[in-house]
């Protein structure tokens, strides 16, 4: 199993970067797209890492941000059979409130309705294929979640605090245990981990891969939540047992410092062009 990011908020060896997410994963033999980022710059970086996505088998996409789909219709050029796997509340609109203006941060307009062979919408636990699955949120009360981000949907022409169902991850099953993606955790990545492990009980978690959503509106160097808060989530992942822990993307750099001297060496960032093995 290998695990490419195509695009992050930073990068290294001239590749290139924005703020989004865009990750590659070869495993038995198939390949698999999570995200495209914002735009078509995760094209550009697949071509300079030697990633051919013609050959991609499936996408996924983990949430119906623009930052996470904003590169789709670059993506249906290069690739012509690839189905791309999200949840059914997708097809609404999503938004952040900023001061006291909703702005827009769902798909790109009309992306759905323009491809609709190429989007497979899903409810609950679904599989992709043997040893690929997506896990549905299953803890309550995620509207909570959705008002301290100042998140919303709009369902039916109403905004409704957003409770984060259209948020899925994405599951492996490797040799030495389980390895999660979910780009942006905004149930919480405390609480995607025991939503794996309910829907795989008994089962060791090998890696998390993905954003943290723990980065404050102002930037990188800013929390949303408290530093104390933050502490307790760097505990909380260190007593879940999770051997390896990548995060990037939303996170933030205050509060990957934070995590990291919680986790010490299991903590890792994971920037445009790294590549795991497992």
């Amino acid at each position: 199993m290998k695990i490419t990011a195509l695009i992050e908020n930073i990068s290294k060896g001239g590749l290139l970067n924005e703020h989004g997410l865009c990750v590659h994963i070869a495993y038995e033999g198939k390949n698999y797209l999570l995200d495209t980022g914002a735009s078509d710059l995760f094209i550009k970086n697949a071509e300079a890492l030697n990633i051919n996505l013609e050959e991609v088998d499936a996408g996924i996409l983990s949430h119906a941000h623009r930052d996470h789909s904003g590169g789709y219709e670059a993506f249906f050029k290069y690739n012509q059979k690839a189905k791309v796997y999200l949840r059914k509340e997708s097809r609404e609109q999503y938004y952040i409130k900023k001061l006291c203006i909703k702005k827009y941060i769902g798909i790109p307009d009309d992306i759905l309705i323009k491809y609709p062979k190429r989007f497979t919408y899903v409810t609950g636990d679904y599989r992709i294929d043997k040893g690929v699955s997506l896990i549905a949120h299953k803890t309550n009360d995620m509207e909570k979640r959705g008002k301290a981000m100042n998140m919303f949907r709009k369902v039916d022409g109403h905004f409704q605090l957003d409770d984060f169902s259209h948020e899925q991850s994405l599951v492996f099953e490797a040799e030495k245990g389980l390895v999660i993606l979910n780009s942006c955790s905004h149930g919480g990545i405390e609480n995607i981990i025991k939503e794996v492990k309910e829907s795989y009980p008994n089962r060791e978690i090998l890696a998390v891969i993905g954003g943290f959503h723990l980065m404050g509106l102002l930037g990188t160097s800013t929390m949303r939540l408290s530093e104390g808060e933050v502490r307790k989530l760097g505990k909380d992942l260190l007593d879940s047992g999770v051997k390896n822990i990548y995060t990037c993307h939303c996170t933030g750099n205050k509060a990957f410092a934070l995590l990291k001297e919680e986790l010490g060496d299991r903590l890792h960032y994971f920037q445009t062009g790294d590549c795991l093995e497992f």
